[in-house]
């Protein structure tokens, strides 16, 4: 398996696509392999149950999806759900299985109706997953004992490049001390924040991002879920029925021409869970050509 911090490393300049995938609800189904195949992406990265909702658990559903495909996985951990020995007995069964990325996340929080039939655990902060997921790269378990045979995880951890700067720089400084290697943002459509956090960071610590970081863009279409704020100008190309593969193109042109390489493209969430693939394959497959 590829690292993904590898895969920046290896495209010397050139587009990399890790794309996002749901987990199957229940029984993978052929159908969901022939989807994964046709991304085209560079590594594929499965969530941790999309919308709060019950899906296979994504270190067992990326491994379905690399023997089905033949492709890099990445499964998302959070520690919303997870107290610190649940979640290290989760990274020794995806160890167990190979499986070398993986990307921690918070998780969304409960509404209020949902509160009621689940409660958040939240036993480790995102960065004192990441630590302890380094301490068992060194062999090392939450309770300070020896564990068998060391791990071998490229650790990914999640910032937000439109909130306030001055924290952002802050929290990726405190993850990557905890041993983060490469970082994935939330959705965007312009170069604009990515490039001033980059250069609020080597401001603020006075050398630039040591970790790569995948910048995200979502394919965007009609009645599709949107994760960020989506600016007049997409949605004026919406209503005017330009592609969803069009738009998300013209954004990763952005990117590119602002010399940003590394991406992390969200396909449409339409109703249901229901995702449109092939936009993004699409999208992808412009940027290979």
């Amino acid at each position: 398996m590829t690292k993904i911090a590898d895969l920046h490393t290896r495209a010397r300049g050139g587009p990399v696509f890790i794309c996002d995938f749901s987990p199957p609800k229940g029984v993978f189904y052929d159908s969901m392999g022939v989807a994964a195949r046709s991304l085209g992406a560079d590594c594929i990265s499965i969530p941790y149950n999309p919308g709060k909702a019950v899906y296979a658990n994504s270190a067992i559903a990326s491994d379905a999806i690399r023997s089905a495909t033949g492709t890099d996985v990445a499964f998302t951990i959070a520690t919303r759900d997870m107290k610190i020995l649940a979640a290290q007995c989760l990274l020794a069964g995806a160890a167990l299985l190979g499986l070398e990325n993986t990307i921690v996340v918070r998780g969304d929080d409960f509404t209020s109706s949902e509160l009621r039939q689940v409660k958040p655990v939240h036993d480790r902060t995102p960065t004192a997953l990441i630590q302890s997921i380094t301490a068992l790269n060194n062999g090392i378990d939450f309770k300070g004992r020896q564990f068998g045979a060391p791990t071998n995880f490229c650790i990914g951890a999640a910032i937000d490049t439109s909130r306030p700067v001055e924290r952002e720089v802050a929290l990726a400084k405190r993850k990557i001390d905890a041993g983060a290697h490469f970082f994935i943002t939330q959705p965007g459509f312009s170069p604009d924040a990515p490039l001033h956090f980059g250069e609020a960071y080597t401001q603020t610590y006075g050398d630039a991002l040591p970790i790569p970081i995948f910048f995200g863009i979502q394919v965007m279409a009609p009645g599709s879920i949107a994760f960020t704020e989506i600016p007049q100008s997409v949605s004026d190309d919406l209503s005017a029925g330009v592609s969803p593969a069009d738009i998300a193109s013209h954004a990763v042109d952005a990117f590119l021409a602002a010399g940003i390489s590394s991406f992390y493209l969200m396909p449409p969430i339409l109703g249901g869970g229901k995702r449109d693939y092939d936009s993004a394959a699409k999208v992808i497959r412009r940027f290979r050509t």
